[in-house]
């Protein structure tokens, strides 16, 4: 049984001696164990990442983008062992595991055009001799603090841009799939990052409090629910961070009249099911506006049907398990919920049993239909295979339940109206948007987040935003007069 440590200055290390279990969901089974770091754990992660930064500061933009790409080409060798790490401790497919982790390089391969990406602004004369010009300069020690759902992608939203830019950075992954984390830093020191440039602290609540509090710690990057996002914000803005919380979703996929349906159902299943709805972007409401409900519910209702629920070692698997017991259970009783406030279950995933892996956390593709807004299931996230359909008259009407919901994460409409779709881009109050795309994520190259209760903070991840978020803005004003002064001057300068 694997004993899963922190990475503090390029070694396993740990201080504490608690340990919490780790489990591979597709069978129930202890797989490992990983360290609840303390106090003395902690202390040592900042002196390390105070001398990391001392050195890493003083690269280059260029040395730094040249360990970037090695790491970059370690992963791709990497890629299939990185998945499997995933698919073992979270329970999605294989596949899915690999696309996930490609998503994550596309970051990598982003931030190495840093030299670039740095460049600053100058102004010839902007007074009389006068040039004016900006560069952007590293935080420090930064963190980042992810969730169980993308060990790997979601970490590799946030640290290759710090580092990128000069930071040092602290990664406080999810205690329930630590490996692959573990592994991401391993291979970065073998790119030729020095020590101390990227740690990774593993735990619970004391190691987050403890980066949440420290004066060393100069910014916090969180994915995960809303609740935590909000402690997040408001407990390290408090002691003066820069924050980037992202938080819960209940992303809506609204289906015109006029849309081809077949596209729209394949693009509602893969973003409802896939993952077994534990993404962050996952469709959990289908919109239907007028006539076209019948149908809608009746064809996801038959391709759901058909889905293959299994453990990520079945090579035709479509759907995974849930990460934990606990989070099965969860996602059973908004079930339970859903029925008893009058939702019509058309499909229930509830005892979804496989054969062999009795013990697993599967829950399997659940649809409910008539659901309102008035209902647990459509207010809450479930973060699981559970999609609500919502009747909707007309595309006002469906427009202005996306507005109204506390989230505002990301959006999609399906529909061959060109002003609709316009219409709705324009108007929604969302931060991600999809035109007959399910799961609107931005490439590496854009930035990544929501509106309302769904960020926190003022900057999105990756792209230009993650450049600005992890570095400070400074402008120079720089005259060389004759040697000949002229006297004080008592009036402000203009020109």
């Amino acid at each position: 049984m694997k004993k899963i440590e922190n990475y503090i200055h390029g070694k396993n290390i740990s201080h504490s001696k608690k340990f919490l279990p780790v489990f591979d969901p597709s069978s129930g089974e202890q797989i490992g164990e990983v360290v609840l770091s303390n106090e003395e754990d902690f202390n040592s992660l900042i002196k390390s990442s105070v001398k990391g930064y001392e050195t890493w500061r003083e690269f280059t933009p260029l040395k730094r983008s040249r360990i970037i790409s090695k790491f970059k080409e370690l992963i791709e060798k990497n890629i299939e062992d990185l998945a499997k790490l995933v698919s073992s401790e979270h329970g999605k497919t294989f596949e899915d595991a690999k696309g996930s982790v490609i998503r994550g390089l596309e970051v990598v391969e982003f931030a190495t055009g840093i030299p670039h990406l740095l460049k600053g602004e100058f102004s010839q004369n902007v007074g009389n001799n006068i040039d004016s010009w900006s560069v952007r300069q590293p935080l420090g020690i930064t963190a980042g603090i992810t969730p169980f759902n993308f060990p790997a992608m979601v970490p590799m939203w946030m640290f290759p841009i710090s580092i990128a830019c000069g930071n040092s950075f602290i990664l406080k992954p999810s205690e329930k799939d630590p490996s692959c984390p573990m592994k991401l830093a391993e291979l970065f020191s073998e790119a030729g990052l020095p020590d101390g440039v990227l740690n990774v602290a593993n735990g619970d609540k004391e190691i987050v409090d403890h980066i949440l509090n420290s004066n060393k710690v100069s910014s916090i990057s969180f994915v995960g629910s809303t609740p935590v996002a909000k402690y997040i914000y408001k407990t390290a803005s408090s002691n003066e961070k820069r924050v980037q919380a992202l938080g819960g979703a209940k992303n809506h996929l609204v289906v015109m009249p006029d849309a081809n349906i077949d596209q729209a159902v394949d693009g509602i299943i893969g973003a409802a099911y896939g993952s077994a709805g534990e993404r962050c972007m996952a469709i959990s409401v289908a919109v239907a506006v007028g006539d076209i409900a019948d149908k809608l519910v009746s064809n996801i209702s038959d391709r759901a049907q058909i889905l293959k629920v299994a453990p990520w070692t079945d090579n035709e698997a479509e759907m995974g398990p849930l990460i934990s017991l606990d989070h099965k259970k969860k996602v059973e009783n908004y079930i339970d919920q859903g029925v008893s406030e009058g939702a019509k279950l058309i499909l229930d995933g509830r005892n979804c049993n496989i054969q062999g892996y009795e013990n697993g956390y599967f829950v399997g593709p659940t649809l409910f239909d008539n659901v309102n807004a008035n209902m647990t299931i459509y207010k809450e996230e479930i973060f699981g295979p559970v999609l609500s359909v919502v009747r909707a008259n007309n595309y006002e009407e469906a427009l202005n339940l996306v507005n109204n919901h506390q989230f505002g994460n990301g959006a999609s409409i399906y529909t061959s109206d060109g002003e609709v779709s316009r219409h709705f881009t324009t108007n929604c109050k969302i931060g991600m948007v999809g035109i007959n795309v399910p799961i609107p994520v931005p490439m590496a190259f854009h930035s990544f987040g929501g509106w309302k209760q769904s960020l926190f903070g003022d900057h999105s991840m990756h792209g230009t935003e993650g450049i600005h978020f992890f570095t400070k803005l400074k402008t120079v004003t720089s005259r060389w007069p004759k040697s000949i002064q002229s006297g004080p001057e008592f009036v402000i300068p203009t020109n």
